[in-house]
């Protein structure tokens, strides 16, 4: 199905089978043929290879490959319904495994996988190992106990290299490689390869009306001033990838915060509100040139009665350019008559809401996409094109940028352009008409019948994606409801989807390919015409899936996607024999072509860059961790065995035992075990319902980022938890973990008040620390610092007992200490009275066996328990007094 290695392939796959490295690939350029490629090597039971970083559906994509290829010992799953006994029989069968990092690392740390077997591990999408702590953490495990294996990663992110020092090499120290691989488009062997056979490619430069020309000015006259007024604020943004070019091809939301993320607790809600406001005009951008006009009027008008609906104030929508943007987007859909302009005018003088006198009437426009007439030039051609040739008609495969742009194709092509915009405006804009003032719809020559249909008489009516699969469709997520937080969005037909599953006709389900994709829409039959997103999947194959099962003769990038246009000149290549013909749509002197050309010129200048970095990178000799010279792999093991016992008995030392920790499974998330562990302290891991982790039998940490403090202190959960390790061990400590580059603070400055609030959360974290006089809080500035202290606060101290850790629930027995304080319930009113307080508290007890035994001692015993005076009266008073409020009913006492 995927076609033979093309010569450059068949380089990349020999260099790195004969030795270890990272593979950078360039997007779309068949790292996947690559991987699939290694996995079809190893596959045989006298292998045992597993495979790291992989998706569930991508696992399924490559195992169905395989089973196509007939591979008899596919690859395997292993996931927590494989009980712990059965996985050293799984992994003993040998073949390829995919193992989730959360198994993978308890089974290295128990001995459950047999990592002398292991023949190596492939790492998939590596440009992620610096942040994945697990993955880090399983291949420093696999290289201390297997020096043999291989490891070889795979990436085609270059760009995920641009940013921070040495960034590449970090990478491949924490994947213990010595080898870079690079592989860009610009390649020698690639080029060759590719212009081999290049696919006939018809470029179509669309020129964008002048309403909508006027309007791409509009919006980004308003994003430079929002960014210029960014850098205003904040001269820490004075940076390159921050110019309006570079913005737009990127999330500008997410570039923005890597510059200010370790001070974003202190910018002013100004700084925010700009950043937000980027945001929504990136949007506002994409859905000019990717939805029809009716769809980005609805959008406008929508986010302008939502400032007004939700008290937000975005500056940009009082600047000229957004008056200007208003008034271009109206006028692509409807027009005011001359006579009714001044009345229009009055209307809109002081606020800015789009109602007017039920007088005025509307003349619809609704202007027309180009790319839509484009669309139907370019279906006409390949009619005539079909016509012509003696063979079986060719296959069409229309690729758009998301599942609403497809749904929108599928109801052109049926129906006309005509049809899909009054629908569009009837359920939208048309709702929020005042009464009178309905406008004269515009009508379809031919209604009914889309631009395609008219030409074909003979051909199929177009059909319906089929029903059964829109369950599985994932909507594009840049929708209103994100960008202005509003509770519900409106009816999906707002947003121009697919027509209701209601309206269809039996004929229009008649349409039932047998595709494996399931986002796929079907329009003619004849020649066979497939829709398809190009992003928004649930599988990430499914693109590649239909382009291989459709095999199409013509395909038209509605939309331009870089990985795709690769991935078409890959198809090609393989298929030397059959003819392509791409038709590519794009809006000439536009944002969207600005963004592919700005994605393009990134990804060459990261590649230049890691170039650069090769020539002049130096690799220590045992980078591979292949011997024991490797200091990654050693573990400081002299503070932990500084713990144990080193008395001699006759002379002799005593056998060290080794300082361990337990630790709850749900941690491993985090880096903290992986720190543990290199500083030579055992790693023993259990499911733990309370706490995080066990130091020794009396001492038990929960662990807590500041977000995490801050949720848990408002929902309660954090007293609850304080609450068992208290009852359960004698030293419960809650330990706060904070990163020193991002300066926190639990109230921020505007909200010091005089009075201070029990809300405030100081004030509940001083409760708790009130609430609890044996909890101990450590505040830690990362996961290398918490490490260090646990390590001291293991010094001297008897190991835990794992099956002790495990079997504390909420039946347990509370420890010795705790069982003559609990009752919780009497405890807590005994705190509650006045004279008593944290420290004495623990006298009274001592001296009472209950509330009951309190009420019968003197005051002067109390004073003499409690060593004050003034506290044995208050107490003795609450205890024994008359109440002198008068109940109600009550007859008032004789005095």
């Amino acid at each position: 199905m995927a076609g033979p290695l093309l010569d450059f392939e068949t380089e990349m796959f020999l260099s790195l089978l004969g030795c270890d490295g990272l593979l950078v690939v360039a997007e779309g350029m068949g790292l996947d043929r690559i991987l699939l490629q290694f996995l079809r090597v190893y596959s045989e039971p006298g292998s045992l290879v597993l495979l790291l970083n992989a998706t569930a559906p991508e696992q399924e994509y490559f195992t169905e490959q395989l089973r196509v290829e007939g591979v008899t010992h596919l690859p395997r799953t292993v996931t927590s319904d494989i009980q712990s006994t059965e996985r050293y029989n799984v992994y003993t069968e040998g073949g390829v495994l995919f193992v989730t990092s959360r198994i993978l690392v308890v089974d290295f740390l128990t001995d459950r996988i047999p990592a002398h077997l292991i023949t190596g591990i492939l790492v998939y999408r590596a440009h992620k190992i610096i942040e994945s702590c697990q993955e880090v953490f399983i291949l420093r495990l696999f290289r201390q106990k297997n020096k043999t294996g291989f490891i070889k990663a795979f990436t085609d992110k270059a760009t995920a290299f641009s940013s921070g020092f040495c960034q590449v090499e970090r990478v491949m120290r924490n994947l213990f490689v010595k080898k870079l691989y690079l592989w860009p488009r610009f390649q020698v062997s690639v080029n060759a390869a590719l212009d081999r056979h290049k696919p006939d490619v018809v470029e179509l430069h669309v020129s964008l009306t002048p309403a909508m020309r006027a309007i791409q000015s509009s919006i980004l006259d308003i994003m430079s001033a929002c960014l210029k007024e960014l850098k205003r604020y904040n001269p820490s943004l004075q940076a390159e990838d921050l110019s309006l070019e570079n913005t737009l091809g990127s999330a500008v939301e997410k570039t923005i915060r890597h510059y200010l993320d370790p001070l974003w607790h202190q910018l002013g809600a100004k700084t925010k509100a700009l950043v937000q406001d980027m945001k929504v005009l990136r949007v506002l951008l994409l859905y000019l040139t990717q939805y029809d006009c009716v769809t980005f009027l609805n959008l406008l008008e929508s986010l302008r009665s939502s400032q007004k609906n939700f008290g937000s104030n975005s500056g940009w929508l009082f600047l000229d350019s957004s008056t200007s943007m208003f008034v271009n987007a109206r006028s692509r859909v409807y027009r005011i008559p001359e006579s009714k302009k001044k009345l229009r005018t009055e209307a809109e003088t002081d606020k800015p809401k789009p109602s007017f006198p039920s007088e005025v009437r509307r003349e619809l426009v609704l202007e027309k996409s180009p790319k839509w007439e484009a669309l139907t030039e370019v279906m006409e051609e390949i009619q005539r094109e079909n016509q012509k040739s003696e063979q079986e008609p060719g296959s069409v495969l229309i690729c758009a940028s998301d599942d609403r742009t497809c749904s929108q194709l599928q109801q052109y092509i049926k129906h006309g352009a005509d049809w899909l915009l009054n629908r569009l405006y009837t359920r939208t804009i048309g709702k929020r008409e005042p009464a009178g003032a309905a406008a004269s719809k515009a009508t379809s020559e031919e209604k009914g019948k889309g631009p395609i249909e008219k030409g074909s008489k003979g051909k199929e009516q177009a059909q319906k994606k089929k029903t059964k699969s829109k369950k599985n469709v994932t909507r594009p997520s840049l929708t209103l409801t994100q960008m202005v937080g509003k509770e519900k969005a409106e009816d999906e037909g707002v947003m121009g989807s697919s027509r209701d599953e209601d309206e269809l006709t039996d004929d229009e389900r008649g349409l039932e390919l047998d595709l494996s994709s399931d986002c796929y829409y079907g329009v003619l039959k004849t020649p066979l015409t497939v829709i398809h997103p190009l992003k928004g999947c649930t599988d990430p194959h499914s693109l590649t899936r239909v382009l291989h099962e459709v095999e199409p003769s013509f395909v038209v990038l509605y939309d331009a996607e870089l990985s795709f246009v690769r991935q078409l000149e890959i198809y090609k290549a393989t298929r030397p024999g059959k003819s392509l013909r791409v038709y590519f749509l794009i809006y000439g002197g536009s944002t969207e072509e600005q963004k592919y050309l700005t994605e393009l010129s990134r990804e060459k200048n990261a590649f230049e860059h890691l170039i650069k970095e090769k020539a002049t990178m130096v690799i220590p000799e045992e980078r591979e961790g292949r011997e024991d010279t490797n200091l990654d792999l050693a573990r400081n093991l002299e503070p932990a065995n500084a713990t144990t016992n080193t008395r001699k008995a006759g002379g002799q030392d005593q056998p060290k035992e080794p300082s361990r920790v337990i630790v709850d499974m749900r941690e491993f998330r985090s880096e903290l075990p992986s720190l543990l562990h290199r500083r030579g302290l055992d790693i023993e891991p259990v499911t733990l319902e309370v706490g995080d982790y066990i130091l020794t039998p009396d001492t038990c940490v929960e662990r807590k980022s500041v977000s995490d403090l801050i949720g848990s202190l408002q929902s309660g959960r954090l007293y609850t938890q304080c609450l068992s390790m208290t009852r359960y061990y004698r030293k419960p400590v809650l330990l706060i973990e904070f990163d020193p580059a991002k300066p926190f603070s639990f109230t921020a400055r505007s909200d010091f008040r005089h009075e201070i609030s029990s809300n405030d959360i100081s004030s509940k974290l001083t409760l708790l620390t009130l609430h609890f006089p044996r909890l101990r809080i450590l505040w830690c500035p990362s996961p290398h610092a918490t490490a260090e202290i646990f390590q001291e606060l293991k010094q001297g101290r008897p190991e835990p007992d794992a099956a002790a850790a495990q079997a504390i629930n909420a039946e347990s027995d509370t420890v010795a200490e705790s069982a003559d304080i609990y009752n919780p319930g009497p405890y807590d009113i005994l705190l509650k009275m006045p004279g008593v307080n944290v420290k004495n508290c623990q006298a009274l007890i001592r001296n009472a066996d209950s509330l009951a035994d309190l009420t019968k001692l003197s005051q002067d015993r109390l004073a003499e328990i409690l060593q004050s005076a003034s506290n044995a009266k208050q107490l003795h008073e609450f205890l024994h007094n008359v109440a002198d409020v008068q109940a109600p009913g009550q007859k008032a006492r004789p005095t």
